[in-house]
């Protein structure tokens, strides 16, 4: 065979591999959200910013989450907790210090002053070693017992930083503290602008914000723009890391234990240590993507508190990896691409673009007309119309109605997810070797080592 006769061949292999689907998908929710978007009169700049937002969280989360469930089938329900630990730690790390007697009350108490990439370091490490105490006592449990005990201290974390008794306290002199119930204030200013700093890129970004103030007249779009591409490296860090991990020996003992453990253990492996320091590292992933969860808040003076860490996030993140596919990363990311593009973000974003067609104000529609009133023409004159609009001024109400029943019909059509069952890699090497018949193109070998014909 010819090089030329192969270029096709190559061609094909990168359109079909993954990074190039996912790349696809982003491509065509991006086109979707500009076309309905430009329809709607909404400023393209702040609608692809917010939607990249969502799309980089939602597959951050679902990476982090497969590597628990879709690798080795450790079924963690309590991925807010973890990801609560992360983002607390990392507050009272970064925090302005504040001398202890300062009148430090609730969302008024300070921290050690440390960087902001230190605090983010030491919230993923807390949240890791958090994860190795739940994982001691509950990973010798079956896969529901684990959920419940996973569940059980998310629940306790939140409300044990609610305690009034450690919203503020005196540690070496600082008045350090998780809030209590009135929550934690941020200060950590510009996320931006203090990550472009820890990168020694300041005046690069000094640059920016003065570029973004000529054009647009509010520096701001720097800081909703990095974040948005921040969120996207992380995503394809996390991607690279896991993929990485899949592939690896380490990996293969994951995948192993998903399927059978006690066959795996009977190999000589111990299966114990293996779900306890994978538990710790899918643990301290999530206590990262917490940071970047809530970090926008302390962009803007915001500030965080225990309602904001309810299992909702939990069950949100479950229906993108579920979307995508358990077991494949690829899946996780488009699983949550579609999740906040469609399901999360979507049904506002509909209701805002339908607005601009209908020329109707639906939510004063939906404060002057009930149910019952949309369903009158129906019988009278068979206007469906009216209907119409008042589901669509319900969408966001729902929202968590329409999540379960795509996850029904997802679970009798296609449990397997997005991409549906994939032939992994069965070693870390090649096994192919020349095939003499075709001129020395490699035939590739099977799983089982057998020469595909």
């Amino acid at each position: 065979m010819s090089v030329s006769d192969r270029v096709p061949d190559r061609v094909s292999a990168v359109r079909d591999s993954d990074p190039a689907m996912i790349l696809l998908l982003l491509l065509a929710i991006y086109a979707v959200y500009l076309v309905l978007g430009s329809i709607a009169g909404v400023d393209p700049l702040s609608n692809l910013t917010s939607l990249t937002r969502w799309i980089g969280l939602f597959a951050i989360a679902a990476l982090a989450l497969n590597l628990h469930w879709g690798y080795t089938g450790l079924f963690n329900i309590g991925v807010i907790g973890f990801m609560g630990v992360g983002v607390y730690v990392t507050a009272i790390v970064s925090k302005e210090p504040m001398a202890a007697g300062g009148g430090a009350v609730g969302g008024a108490a300070g921290g050690l002053g440390l960087p902001l990439p230190i605090g983010m370091l030491a919230g993923a490490l807390a949240a890791a070693l958090f994860g190795l105490l739940v994982a001691l006592p509950a990973l010798r449990l079956r896969a529901d017992y684990l959920a419940i005990v996973t569940v059980a201290v998310s629940e306790i974390f939140r409300l044990s930083v609610r305690n009034g008794n450690i919203a503020s306290f005196n540690v070496g002199g600082l008045a350090l503290g998780f809030g209590g119930g009135d929550g934690l204030q941020l200060d950590w200013g510009s996320e931006v602008e203090l990550l472009f700093d820890a990168l020694l890129l300041g005046g690069v970004y000094d640059g920016l914000v003065r570029a973004a103030e000529q054009l647009t007249g509010s520096p701001v779009t720097v800081d909703r723009v990095g974040y948005a591409l921040i969120l996207l490296a992380f995503m394809a860090g996390y991607y690279a890391l896991l993929q990485r991990m899949g592939n690896s020996p380490f990996g293969r003992v994951l995948k192993a234990i998903r399927e059978d453990e006690e066959a795996t253990n009977s190999l000589g492996k111990d299966t114990d240590r293996f779900k306890i320091v994978v538990f710790m590292i899918g643990c301290g992933l999530m206590g990262l993507l917490g940071v970047l969860w809530y970090m926008n808040a302390g962009g803007g003076g915001g500030s965080i508190n225990p309602t904001q860490f309810r299992p909702t996030i939990t069950f949100y993140i479950w229906v993108a990896l579920i979307i995508g596919g358990a077991g494949s990363n690829t899946g996780s990311v488009m699983g949550g691409a579609l999740f906040a593009a469609v399901l999360y973000r979507g049904p506002r974003f509909l209701q805002t673009v339908i607005d601009e067609l209908t020329g109707t104000d639906l939510s004063r529609f939906a404060r002057q007309t009930g149910f019952g009133e949309a369903m009158a023409p129906i019988a009278g004159s068979f206007d469906v119309f009216p209907l119409l609009l008042y589901t669509v001024t319900k969408l966001q109400d729902l929202q968590l109605l329409i999540m379960g029943l795509v996850i029904i019909y997802l679970m009798h059509n296609r449990p397997q997810g997005l991409l549906g069952h994939r032939k992994e890699q069965a070693a870390a090497i090649e096994l192919s070797r020349p095939d003499r018949r075709s001129g020395g193109d490699r035939a590739v070998a099977a799983d089982g080592g057998v020469e595909d014909e």
